[in-house]
């Protein structure tokens, strides 16, 4: 009962019960997974799942899967013992393999969870595609641009239910954020800047020297694109989402400026990507500072909106958008005479004016009651199993997930090879304002 009323809680939350869910389904096609007509068919199923690489992340989705009644984690998969006894813990009846292919030819398993590091995504996925596993992949998709090309077409050939780690797409906040940006209430979005900031050096403590780079896989480029693919494919996903347009070129610049101790992957990071129509969206990343924390920034002409945060404001400084009532008449004459003192200061032309972040407390955008319980994780994970019962792909979810991967691995090569790069028209594909172009036909 109480897994139902948390479900129902989601889905009102999200505007999938009540007025509106029509707009917003049609917008977010994926939540149909989720739409309490579909899951009241599916009670009773069991999906039999396989998780590939039960490490820290690997166990934490364990933990969701097991908060559904309709999934059971039959089998585990590492090469590294400490993990498979931590998820043991979370899944003790479960079969353990030391090598995945042999779990991907047990029958008994319908779907598999890869979370393994970055550079053993793109084998590991194509064979379970092929094994006629139903997969959910941690993001990034893989290593670089064409391979996350390959595995989206091997998704598409082989029909199989392919999710990726993107859980933003599931969340409250962000699904209302995005309701509100398309029909309109904070104008013409003309940015998005996005940063992810933390204060640590994402190095795992190592007894024995042979397990450096197992354990520390994140910091070397053989097994890794570092703070791009670990963390930019959430963030420039929301930007692509807000826009609902797909980036041209990107450019971008990376150095090792902190943390010296040996790493290969740069600890600071930004990146630019630009649209056909001059808008842009910005990434950036430092681990050796949090104050600022992560957020996406997506601004239009009338607001700006916050979802990390839950919150969005208007450009006027006024709750509902309104223009702004006009100073008391002692400020109004304060502000007349700071204006004419800076015409007459040549700092740099005739208009300039000191501006600064507007002190303006804004809206919530779930409601000021609204208490954050999920980040869409567990929802995501529900969407994924409705899908492997009824065997039907939400719409869009691939293709969403395909660009958050692709953007930050060319945003790596662009920082990797100091130069504007163009998005490869060969590995575009037919969506949104992109379209496909095989190379020998260019």
């Amino acid at each position: 009962m109480e897994k139902d009323l948390s479900r129902r809680d989601f889905l009102k939350n999200a505007g999938l019960i009540g007025l509106g869910a029509g707009t917003l389904l049609s917008s977010v096609p994926w939540m149909s997974a989720l739409a309490q007509e579909n899951t009241s068919k599916t009670v009773g199923e069991k999906v039999r799942i396989g998780i590939i690489g039960p490490g820290s992340r690997g166990r934490f989705l364990m933990n969701f899967i097991k908060k559904n009644s309709k999934a059971e984690i039959v089998a585990l998969c590492d090469i590294y013992q400490p993990s498979i006894d931590e998820a043991l813990k979370i899944a003790p009846k479960a079969k353990v393999y030391d090598d995945y292919r042999k779990l991907l030819e047990d029958k008994n398993i319908d779907a598999v969870f890869i979370t393994t590091p970055l550079y053993l995504h793109y084998p590991m996925a194509m064979d379970a595609l092929d094994a006629g596993k139903d997969l959910y992949l941690e993001k990034s998709m893989a290593y670089n641009v064409a391979q996350c090309f390959d595995l989206y077409q091997k998704y598409k050939s082989t029909g199989r239910i392919f999710f990726v780690g993107q859980q933003r797409l599931f969340d409250p906040r962000y699904l209302k954020a995005m309701e509100m940006i398309h029909e309109g209430r904070f104008g013409e979005i003309q940015a998005v800047r996005t940063f992810w900031f933390r204060n640590g050096s994402w190095r795992n403590k190592v007894s024995d020297p042979s397990l450096e780079r197992l354990r520390n896989w994140r910091l070397y480029k053989e097994y890794s694109r570092g703070l791009l693919t670990e963390l930019g494919g959430h963030l420039l996903q929301v930007g692509t989402w807000a826009m609902q347009k797909l980036p041209e070129q990107v450019m971008g610049a990376g150095g090792i400026t902190f943390w010296k101790d040996g790493r290969e992957v740069w600890d600071n990071v930004s990146c630019i990507f630009s649209m056909d129509d001059g808008r842009r969206i910005t990434y950036e990343s430092v681990i050796s500072n949090k104050f600022y924390g992560l957020e996406e920034q997506i601004m239009g002409n009338l607001g700006t909106v916050e979802p990390e945060k839950g919150m969005y404001y208007y450009e006027s400084g006024t709750k509902d958008g309104s223009p702004a009532k006009p100073a008391p008449g002692f400020m109004q004459m304060m502000t007349d005479v700071q204006n004419r003192i800076f015409e007459k200061l040549p700092f740099a032309g005739t208009s300039w004016e000191p501006e600064v972040a507007k002190d303006v407390k804004g809206n919530y955008i779930m409601g000021e009651d609204y208490k954050i319980t999920t980040d869409g994780t567990q929802e995501a994970i529900n969407a994924f199993i409705e899908s492997v019962i009824t065997q039907k792909q939400p719409e869009r979810i691939a293709e969403e997930c395909y660009y958050a991967s692709a953007m930050v691995l060319l945003g790596y090569d662009a920082v990797e090879q100091g130069k504007i790069l163009t998005f490869p028209h060969e590995y575009r594909l037919n969506y949104l304002n992109h379209k496909h172009q095989a190379k020998q036909t260019l």
